[in-house]
């Protein structure tokens, strides 16, 4: 990484994702804070995921863009509300001041209200999809994003603080945040596009297994990494006494856990051919990244 793929298909979203936030209609600070918390980088992993399950499945790149874009709004509003001092309390995302430091709380807990609400009415309007499409993946999206997903899962972190939780609690706990709306992304292309159930049933797997590695891997990263490559201080996890896979396993069998899953991600795969290979480079990515 990065591939010719990766490299193309990040520019395409880019511009994409800058068009479907421009027709977001908020007052203008509301919408300068908007612009402000998505179009500030980032890896745009979940996108890239949607692109190339779509790819494989054979959906429609005009159609997956605007899922994928749907679903960074969702995953930029967690953030934001993730950032909050009621939360994590961070200063800094992705080298820059957080949305509630640059602006204030309110206008960050707004921010993330009207990302969150933009994405499902983005979804509704893919006037391409068959409304039978549209009204799964609004159904997939809501329930990765929601209590039984992502939202459950910032719970479980929150309440996990300052105790020493199991390597089960802790699986859950990451399979919730990060995991499920990685899942989904992964889905959500093959919704758009036609499949048969084997392969839907691998991909659902292979989602498993590197939304859990892609965790892994930030819980190594925030003992490895470098404030200049991770655009926030490392060690938070430490600070806030959280229990991650490097204080319950170490770092030595939580580098053989996320190499495990990725290789089993990747195996998982290597029978669809060439056009799995954007899914495999991207296990390979949350694998190899240094932020």
């Amino acid at each position: 990484m990065p591939t010719a793929w990766f490299t193309t298909q990040l520019h395409t979203f880019e511009a994409a994702f800058t068009k479907a936030l421009e027709k977001i209609d908020a007052p203008l600070r509301l919408k300068e804070a908007l612009l402000y918390s998505t179009l500030n980088g980032g890896k745009r992993l979940r996108p890239l995921l949607t692109i190339a399950s779509g790819e494989l499945c054979g959906a429609k790149l005009e159609e997956t863009l605007s899922i994928a874009s749907a679903i960074e709004m969702i995953h930029a509003y967690s953030l934001v509300h993730d950032d909050l001092p009621a939360m994590d309390d961070d200063e800094y995302r992705r080298g820059k001041l957080t949305c509630h430091k640059a602006y204030d709380e309110a206008t960050a807990i707004l921010t993330g209200d009207a990302l969150l609400t933009a994405s499902f009415e983005f979804l509704s309007h893919i006037e391409t999809l068959s409304a039978e499409k549209r009204l799964q993946l609004i159904q997939l999206i809501s329930h990765a994003a929601g209590s039984a997903g992502m939202v459950g899962g910032q719970y479980l972190d929150l309440s996990s603080e300052n105790r020493t939780i199991s390597l089960h609690e802790l699986e859950t706990l990451h399979r919730k945040k990060t995991g499920a709306l990685i899942k989904a992304s992964i889905l959500a292309g093959a919704i758009a596009g036609n499949t048969n159930q084997s392969t839907y049933d691998k991909l659902s797997v292979y989602a498993d297994n590197i939304g859990l590695a892609f965790q892994i891997k930030d819980d190594i990263l925030d003992i490895t990494g470098t404030q200049e490559e991770l655009g926030k201080k490392p060690g938070s996890d430490l600070l806030q006494e959280k229990s991650t896979y490097i204080s319950l396993l170490g770092l030595e069998d939580s580098i053989g856990k996320l190499d495990e899953l990725t290789n089993e991600a990747i195996e998982l795969l290597s029978s669809l051919g060439k056009k799995a290979e954007p899914l495999i480079d991207l296990a390979h990515y949350i694998q190899k990244r240094n932020h």
